[in-house]
């Protein structure tokens, strides 16, 4: 497979479960050797989507193309060379760490010389080294996590799969967690991670943020928050509960967030918002102002969501 080939090309990708359409027409592109986040709350159709893409699931339409291979028609010779990781520990937990990789080794059919070696370097490489011979049941959720990603690659696979990885850990664990997922990247594999933290799926490459099945955004974090420029604001107010109802009120306000003693506002669009806030706040006697904030990816997905309500 060429370097320039997407690692995963899905066209139309759609999921339907009777009745409920879990992942609706999706186009997807995912370059190798990258980072690719989804973005989106319980139920948006990421665990699904993912699972159509590793071949787990069969798509009631659309064409998937994983690594070369047509899936599910190939999925068999695919699951050879990704790794898959949940967000619920899913090794064993009256095994040692090292009986772990030694039978996800064998699950893969690594070689016993290749397994003595492989082992040897991933419990080296994931700060494992003093700890092989502890069962993986009396360890921290961070350590079973990273034990967990260990035994996900232990096979050294071209494409990893993470569904929610970090969901049952500690932010210095999870901050941990993606320096090794950026190694990985470094050296090679490409990377499918689903998130609903803000601040992860900021560190990814590229991003596609999910609602209700609908894929409503795809683009890198920095694109994706540059095209709000001037549709942010924050304003400043010792009475914010006050200033949303009004602020609420004013044409063109998709939104009003309290953050503290502030509010975060998200514009409809670029105008003269400010100004009439302003003036809002000045009619009903009200101390407060707005000014233009830098956007985020919270303002991002409230933008993109909010735009698939209005058309629905």
């Amino acid at each position: 497979m060429s370097e320039s080939e997407p690692a995963i090309r899905a066209r139309g990708l759609t999921k339907k479960f009777g009745d409920l359409v879990a992942v609706n027409d999706m186009d997807l592109t995912v370059a190798r050797r990258q980072v690719y986040g989804f973005l989106g709350p319980n139920g948006s159709g990421k665990s699904t989507s993912i699972r159509m893409l590793c071949g787990l699931l069969t798509p009631t339409e659309g064409d998937i193309e994983v690594l070369g291979l047509k899936i599910p028609d190939e999925a068999d010779a695919l699951r050879k060379r990704i790794g898959y990781m949940t967000q619920h520990f899913s090794l064993f937990t009256d095994l040692t760490v090292r009986e772990n990789l030694e039978f996800l080794a064998a699950i893969q059919n690594l070689s016993r010389r290749d397994t003595t070696a492989r082992v040897d370097e991933l419990l080296e490489e994931y700060h494992f080294s003093d700890r092989a011979d502890q069962l993986a049941e009396t360890m921290s959720g961070g350590q079973k996590q990273r034990l967990a990603l260990a035994g996900a690659v232990i096979h050294k696979p071209e494409l990893l799969f993470l569904d929610e990885p970090t969901s049952a850990v500690d932010p210095e664990s999870r901050r941990d967690f993606w320096e090794k997922l950026f190694e990985l990247a470094d050296a090679g594999t490409t990377l499918l991670v689903s998130s609903h933290y803000m601040d992860e799926a900021e560190r990814c490459h590229r991003l596609a943020i999910l609602d209700r099945g609908v894929l409503v955004a795809d683009d890198s974090p920095a694109d994706l928050t540059g095209s709000l420029r001037g549709r942010t604001l924050e304003v400043r107010t010792d009475h914010p509960r006050r200033a949303k109802e009004i602020l609420l009120g004013v044409s063109g306000v998709i939104s009003a967030a309290q953050i503290g003693n502030s509010l975060r506002v998200l514009l409809e669009k670029v105008d003269d918002n400010t100004a009439r806030i302003n003036e809002a706040f000045e009619r009903e006697g009200l101390s407060a102002e707005a000014e233009p904030t830098e956007p985020s990816l919270e303002d991002v997905f409230v933008a993109v969501t909010y735009r698939e309500e209005e058309q629905s």
